[in-house]
């Protein structure tokens, strides 16, 4: 599905507000398997398929957002949370699992479906990485740490969705030149960088201020904020492979966060990324 006529930040962010966001045909195969058997249909298990998947996950904030009752005095960040108050059976309904990002794209746009599966395996990489951080550190809000990381590029998933042959044209030119920097590309091409998309989206879709702060490398002074933007660079590198020159500053970065040494960190890493490379397989 290519949005060819639609150019500008703002017109991106009013089409993105709009539009419905597809999911994985993963993600919407495992939803119907629940529902046949209603029996043991639960918020725990529904919470557990979503939040796997970065799309649906924020189709799911963004319409609890869109339809907040005046009643709700305070933001809800957790799926789980969020079915309990929408209902099981009434978010599904009101929230389903599609359009399918493999329709969308087709065998026409293949290169750019497996670049999208590529992020979203990293972004459940990093929202692991984030989410084991949060639980080494003390930190309560754990679970909104781990959403946040899993949507940190939600603007790079949507894009690869939805412009499927610019993001390709981006992914082409940092080839050519490797000392380009992402953002620097990505305003060639649309004229804005995914980050202020992102930002500008976060904002547009009143999605909660802890998430959008957690999401916001400016905010980096704040433990929980370094969390999530270090476990995201750390996902973007090691796809790289464990050879990505970056690596060693993200391990120095890591240990000096959880107060561990830099040997530590890397047994750490590498035993969770093994783990994570064997119970994906089937999935990527």
């Amino acid at each position: 599905m290519e949005q060819q006529k639609i150019t500008g930040l703002d017109e991106w962010i009013d089409f993105l507000s709009e539009v419905e966001i597809p999911v994985l045909k993963h993600t919407a195969r495992r939803l119907q398997t629940l529902l046949q058997d209603k029996d043991k249909l639960s918020a725990r298990g529904i919470a557990h398929v979503i939040k796997h998947d970065p799309l649906m996950t924020v189709k799911l904030l963004r319409y609890l957002q869109q339809n907040k009752r005046s009643s709700q005095d305070h933001e809800v960040v957790e799926v789980e949370q969020v079915l309990m108050m929408l209902g099981l059976e009434p978010s599904l309904r009101n929230i389903p699992a599609k359009p399918l990002a493999e329709e969308m794209l087709g065998k026409q746009k293949m290169e750019a479906l497996i670049c999208l599966l590529r992020v979203i395996h990293r972004s459940n990489l990093a929202s692991s990485y984030a989410f084991d951080w949060a639980i080494h550190l003390n930190d309560l809000h754990f679970e909104e740490i781990r959403i946040a990381a899993l949507l940190h590029d939600i603007a790079e998933l949507l894009m690869w969705c939805f412009s499927p042959t610019e993001m390709l044209k981006i992914r082409t030119i940092q080839q050519q030149d490797k000392t380009l920097r992402s953002n620097v590309a990505q305003t060639q091409v649309f004229g804005f960088s995914l980050d202020e998309l992102k930002s500008e989206l976060v904002i547009k879709w009143s999605l909660p201020k802890l998430l959008i702060t957690l999401m916001d490398g400016q905010h980096a002074k704040l433990e929980r904020v370094r969390n999530v933007s270090l476990a995201v660079n750390l996902a973007r590198h090691l796809a790289n492979g464990r050879g990505d020159a970056a690596l060693p500053d993200d391990y120095r970065n890591i240990a000096e966060l959880l107060k561990l040494d830099v040997d530590a960190v890397i047994d750490l890493i590498s035993a969770k990324s093994d783990k994570n490379h064997t119970a994906n397989m089937a999935f990527t």
